[in-house]
């Protein structure tokens, strides 16, 4: 702990689209150095009406969910500061001066910065603050533009966007890496260490596996890239008695056509609907479940390297996960753990079989119990944060 007298050094967390309770962001890496003594800030867009101390509702994402709902004052130990910006890309892309201008203006000795825009942003600031910056990569980022652009293009963008990475890693001082395989597109940096998503530990009773219908689970954003329209397929192929339950919210605007299907396939009655809730609230209600589901769909790089928070929540839960075996990151957790099983995550009978395959209350409670002890084992997040905390007392030692 800071000597007293001499303040801790700041940590300005900043964010050009995270909500301000994200669970990385400031449940896990902020509250890690809130902890160890930093001081600790997020800088990030929401409304400016503040909602009680130690709220935690999360956020969907995009900017239009992160200004429309209210934020707390503290998380995790993390004061929350708000801004307001444009909607969309094109905001963003706008509002990366007077963002750059907020981050210096805090006087932050280390910036750290959870996307592209808030890099750039944090490296301008530092320009003139002599703040370090830390530069945190979430997703495979030269790949996010396949979708938009025409397959002979697409080359073409993954190499202008790898260039930019490149470019920003050489500037800044250091950058954590949420993933294994993120890493590549990076090797400019002064510094490079993975901080994986792995499991915070939560106070919650696992799930008591017993006979009777199943209850499958879903947690976190939903669309069709993350199986909406494959579950309810699947859930038709399965007995009658089981059910779905949805924990979260549409971020694509497909929400309309899943209930539609639904409907058409006869399934609305099935279908248990819980919103987004507060990380704890969900995870006592994914407990009371029987099988998680992970079902990113396949083409899509950043599926294939996922390592989603929905995994390790479904694991210290007490359930078995099904999820795609494309999906390297994830496939080589539930291999290693024995937690679930893996399927192709685009053929609705492949799902149905391997709920079928998890009848058996027995199986059941021998997968989740495998799973919930790697959680707060090898994929706990205390190493994470243990690796995070040592990257601080280089960058910014306490008094």
């Amino acid at each position: 702990m800071p000597a007293a007298g001499r303040p801790a050094p700041l940590v300005c967390m900043l964010s050009a689209a995270h909500p301000p309770a994200d669970l990385r962001v400031v449940g896990k890496e902020g509250a890690a150095l809130a902890e160890a003594g930093w001081r600790v800030m997020h800088l990030c867009p929401g409304a400016t009406a503040p909602m009680a101390s130690g709220a935690a509702a999360p956020m969907a994402a995009g900017a239009a969910a992160a200004e429309a709902q209210a934020a707390p004052e503290r998380h995790a130990g993390v004061a929350i500061r708000r801004y307001r910006r444009g909607s969309g890309w094109r905001g963003r892309l706008l509002g990366i001066p007077a963002l750059a201008r907020q981050a210096r203006a805090t006087g932050a000795a280390v910036l750290h910065a959870s996307e592209p825009d808030a890099w750039l942003a944090a490296l301008l600031a530092a320009r003139k603050s002599g703040a370090r910056v830390v530069l945190d990569v979430h997703e495979h980022y030269p790949s996010r533009l396949d979708g938009r652009l025409p397959a002979p293009l697409r080359p073409l963008g993954r190499a202008a966007l790898r260039l930019a990475c490149r470019a920003m890693a050489r500037r800044a001082d250091a950058v954590v890496v949420a993933k294994d395989g993120l890493d590549a597109d990076f090797a400019t940096a002064p510094e490079t260490i993975p901080v994986r998503n792995y499991a915070a530990a939560a106070s919650i009773a696992p799930r008591r596996h017993a006979d009777g219908p199943l209850t499958l689970v879903h947690l976190g954003a939903l669309g069709r890239a993350r199986g909406a329209m494959t579950m309810l397929d699947a859930l038709a192929l399965c007995p009658a008695g089981t059910r779905l339950r949805l924990i979260g919210r549409f971020t694509d605007g497909s929400e309309a056509d899943f209930r539609a299907r639904a409907a058409a396939l006869g399934l609305t009655e099935r279908l248990e609907w819980r919103g987004w809730m507060p990380h704890d609230a969900a995870l006592a209600e994914a407990a009371t479940a029987d099988i998680g589901l992970v079902l990113f769909q396949p083409g899509v790089e950043n599926h294939r390297l996922a390592l989603p928070h929905k995994l390790f929540d479904c694991m210290l839960a007490g359930l078995p996960v099904i999820a795609p075996a494309f999906a390297t990151e994830v496939a080589a957790i539930i291999q290693d753990a024995g937690n679930g099983l893996l399927v192709d995550s685009a053929d609705p009978e492949g799902i149905a079989a391997a709920v079928a395959a998890l009848e058996s209350p027995a199986r059941r409670a021998g997968m989740a119990a495998r799973g919930r002890a790697a959680a707060l084992g090898r994929y706990g997040w205390a190493g994470e944060a243990e690796r995070l905390v040592g990257l601080y007392r280089r960058l910014a030692p306490l008094p």
